[in-house]
């Protein structure tokens, strides 16, 4: 792991950077270090910590502004050290979710050392109506943080803070993506009405789609009725607005690519769309979701794609639940599609022809089981392409430009 000095006001203290969040590489020294969690709302925040020297374990409500915290963990450490203790770290962590990591680089830019705990990763109770309120959300925030403190594995798992530049790179893509859903839910829904009507052959994407709703027929020869005309009017306007949006979105992504052609992220995306079979828009993703991120080796890329897999053993039982989804859904999605286009694009890489040889003379459940293993495959390759330069085997490039 690589580690980073970090200097406070109380001297310097290292902190591992961000290669393995599983687990905290730096000792800690309980008798020194001031540890808080925090659980959010919209409205108030509470906080939970444990203060060296105090025997009770402050639990304390405020409001939701990130000063009240900074305010109450100074008053904790002058408590601190009133009771013998001299604290040289402060640890603060709170759950992944709708506030994002503001709050976090918030506290970072002030001296103490902010974590954000993935959701998913703290274990609870199985019970089937468990109790669950912001004080015992706390409590077991606290206890996976101390364990992840101690170095323990497996208590909870951290995420990645992003900086403000690589949240604002995801979203360009995120929002095409967005776009792209809503234009096949018009597509559709201007679809079902027109077989509703009885009315074939009619295609929303045509530019003159709208001229053309006055002209259409039922089987029965009667016009489109004026409310449904009024509604399927609308709904094409709509779509036509959406497709302008995404056209833009392609255009600012080009021009971004222009500009600054030398910036990492742009290098990836020019790197990645010189293969045959990958355009911009699965470079972007690829780039801003998965690559760029500092993965530890090829098994931690494969989990973070969420495609490898869900065993389920206990005794004589093997078998498999299936892809284990716990990374990102974006990743996955996208790198089962762009598999699919890999056996058409890159016959001759090695990859491909790895799938055709397992897949010869097969079913189409075992090649549809198969292309995930491809997926994961390509996923590995790719990342080693556009960290390491390796070019996948036997894969066809474009000329650069």
């Amino acid at each position: 792991c690589t580690i980073e000095v970090a200097q406070d006001n109380n001297g310097v203290r290292v902190m591992p950077k961000v290669d393995d969040l599983s687990c905290c590489l730096t000792a800690l020294d309980q008798d020194s270090t001031l540890i808080a969690v925090i659980e959010l709302s919209q409205k108030s925040w509470l906080v939970a910590g444990l203060v060296p020297g105090l025997a009770r374990r402050p639990l304390k409500k405020l409001a939701a502004e990130p000063a009240a915290v900074l305010r109450l963990l100074e008053r904790w450490r002058e408590e601190a050290v009133k009771a013998g203790c001299r604290i040289s770290r402060v640890a603060v962590a709170f759950e992944a979710g709708r506030d994002g990591f503001w709050l976090a680089r918030w506290l970072r830019g002030r001296g103490i050392e902010a974590h954000v705990i993935h959701a998913a990763s703290v274990a609870v109770s199985r019970e089937h109506r468990r109790a669950k309120t912001d004080r015992l959300d706390t409590e077991l925030l606290l206890r996976a943080f101390l364990g992840w403190l101690r170095g323990e594995k497996r208590h909870c798992q951290m995420c990645l803070v992003p900086s403000p530049e690589e949240e604002d790179g995801r979203c360009p893509g995120r929002e095409h993506e967005v776009l792209q859903r809503e234009q096949t839910r018009l597509v559709n829904r201007i679809q079902a009405t027109m077989s509703r009507l009885g009315i074939k052959g009619f295609n929303p994407k045509l530019r003159r789609a709208t001229e053309r709703l006055a002209k259409l027929r039922t089987p029965e020869g009667s016009v489109i009725p004026p409310h449904t005309q009024a509604q399927l009017r609308r709904d094409l306007e709509r779509l036509g607005l959406i497709r302008q949006q995404m056209k833009e979105i392609d255009a600012e992504r080009r021009q971004d690519l222009e500009q600054a052609p030398q910036a990492k992220a742009n290098a990836a995306m020019l790197l990645l769309a010189r293969l045959f079979g990958l355009g911009l828009e699965t470079a972007d993703t690829l780039v801003h979701e998965a690559l760029l991120r500092p993965m530890r080796d090829r098994r931690a890329v494969g989990r973070y794609g969420g495609i490898t897999g869900a065993p389920d053993e206990s005794g004589a039982k093997r078998r498999e639940k299936g892809l284990a989804r716990a990374g990102n859904a974006r990743i996955r999605h996208t790198m089962i599609q762009l598999a699919w286009r890999w056996t058409r694009f890159q016959k001759d890489s090695a990859l491909t022809r790895w799938y055709e040889a397992r897949t010869k003379n097969a079913s189409k459940l075992v090649r549809k089981k198969m292309i995930v293993a491809l997926a994961r495959k390509l996923l590995i390759a790719l990342w080693r392409y556009v960290t390491a330069g390796v070019v996948p085997e036997g894969a066809r490039l474009r000329p650069a430009v």
